[in-house]
């Protein structure tokens, strides 16, 4: 689950730390300000879900206004001690919830609870960027990053070569209480072994010959944040007693220094070999294993999961889009025939489809005969033999729109791009189906800020976010 993030303004030390003890203890992230310190903050509120503001009576109606006109429609709760005087009506007016304080447990966390599901449907969207799709797959993927991620448990995600293992780690870190420290990959089967230790401590001038100048390594880079070790299980065995040190000390050396340095990362490990078989044949420390199986992620492979290649072939396009890299369209024939294929190279496979794609047939229709020949051996199957509802609702943006992402995503002319399956469809669940992927879709595109997609939509913030409310109680 991601927890909302809180600005707190108050000028009561006793109270604002009493405040900040309760929800720290919750999990919850917080910043605390006095009212004076307040409005450079205040001048940008894309990082917080709530504002908590507990002023005196003289400074209420002043800094309330303040506050909501920075914050729009953000929840903003005023903390008033319970002795104190009636709120008025007009500062009622101003606020969310008018909340006393010392507050009850149950009052706090049912307050809390609301403001999660208000808030998680958009957070979850920018955190679980790039992780496409709807199978029960992939949800259970997102389920256990949302579930481990406030942690600082040592996370081992497994899987082929080519699932987006990466891709997992940085939902990782974003989720996390770490996102506004570095996340630092290094790719363990990339670098020589004799180059690894220099490449993750770092040296000291002189430690060997090239060291010209002092380096500081993956360790110290990640301080605070995430150290992404890809491909683990590549990683020689004695860089393997190393790293165990590591883990286990929390402190290391640099090459050619005695200096003990104190490291605080989260460690996020990968690799798509069977790590208990590398045990078996000695090639693989079982300690070590150990200590990063913590908590293990199995990314699935693409073809286990085949239902979601509209989704991510979507997702491929709007990247290319946004990245100026082109764009392309593929008609439903074409996605029918990419889902049928094995996908030994998993979803990079696919990338380097979409983009080859799209360099042959720039801001083109691609139909299935476009494919290329290794995909030529596969029928279209009738479009009773297939969920055409689903993979309407996962292309419509990229069938429908002018490639190139030029003008604004329509849907479909009547007649046009929807056809009617022969066992016929449940409609409104069909209707609420796309009206829910396509809000999806606003949210990762404006990562995540309920505003800027309600705005997408054309609709008011506060429909977006009844809706969003529905979403997430169902």
């Amino acid at each position: 689950m991601v927890l909302p993030d809180i600005l707190l303004i108050d000028d009561n030390v006793i109270r604002a730390q009493q405040v900040e003890t309760v929800l720290r203890f919750l999990e919850y992230e917080l910043t605390a300000v006095g009212s004076g310190e307040c409005q450079p903050i205040l001048e940008d509120l894309s990082g917080f879900d709530a504002v908590f503001v507990g002023a005196a009576a003289e400074k209420q109606a002043t800094l309330l206004r303040m506050v909501t006109e920075k914050s729009g429609d953000m929840p903003v709760f005023l903390l008033v001690e319970k002795e104190a005087q009636p709120v008025s009506s007009s500062i009622q007016q101003m606020v969310s919830r008018v909340l006393e304080w010392p507050t009850t447990y149950p009052v706090l966390t049912e307050e809390l609870n609301n403001l999660i599901q208000l808030q998680s449907p958009a957070k979850k969207a920018q955190s679980h960027k790039g992780l496409a799709g709807r199978s029960k797959a992939i949800q259970k993927t997102r389920e256990l990053i949302d579930q481990v991620a406030k942690s600082d448990a040592t996370v081992l995600i497994l899987g082929e070569s080519g699932t987006g293992k990466e891709v997992v780690a940085q939902a990782l870190h974003r989720a996390s209480l770490r996102k506004d420290k570095p996340f630092v990959p290094v790719n363990c089967g990339a670098i020589p072994g004799e180059l690894l230790e220099s490449e993750l401590f770092g040296h000291e001038k002189g430690a060997f010959t090239g060291a010209l100048t002092s380096r500081q390594g993956r360790f110290e880079l990640a301080e605070g944040g995430t150290l992404f070790l890809d491909e683990i299980g590549d990683m020689p065995m004695p860089m393997q007693v190393k790293l165990l040190r590591v883990l286990q000390e929390r402190t290391f050396e640099r090459v050619g220094s005695n200096k003990t340095i104190q490291c605080d990362v989260r460690i996020v490990a990968a690799t798509h070999r069977k790590l208990e078989q590398e045990i078996s044949e000695k090639r693989f420390r079982e300690d070590l294993f150990y200590r990063l199986n913590v908590f293990p992620i199995e990314v699935p492979a693409l073809r286990e999961r085949s239902d979601d290649i509209p989704y991510l072939v979507a997702d491929l396009i709007g990247r290319m889009e946004a990245a100026n890299r082109g764009s392309v369209k593929l008609s439903r024939n074409a996605i029918a025939v990419l889902m049928q294929h094995h996908w030994p190279g998993n979803v990079r496979e696919l990338s380097n489809l979409i983009e080859r794609l799209a360099i042959i047939y720039p801001d083109r229709l691609v139909d299935a005969g476009d494919l290329p020949e290794k995909f030529q051996g596969y029928e279209v199957p009738p479009e009773s033999k297939l969920d055409w509802q689903e993979v309407e609702v996962a292309t419509n943006e990229a069938l429908s729109r002018p490639a190139g992402g030029s003008e604004q995503a329509v849907l479909p002319a009547s007649g046009a791009a929807v056809h009617l399956p022969e066992q016929g469809i449940d409609l409104k669940e069909y209707l609420s189906d796309l009206e829910n992927e396509l809000i999806r879709q606003a949210l990762e595109e404006c990562n995540g800020v309920v505003a800027h997609a309600a705005k997408l939509l054309n609709m008011r913030r506060t429909t977006l976010v009844e809706k969003l409310r529905k979403v997430d109680a169902a």
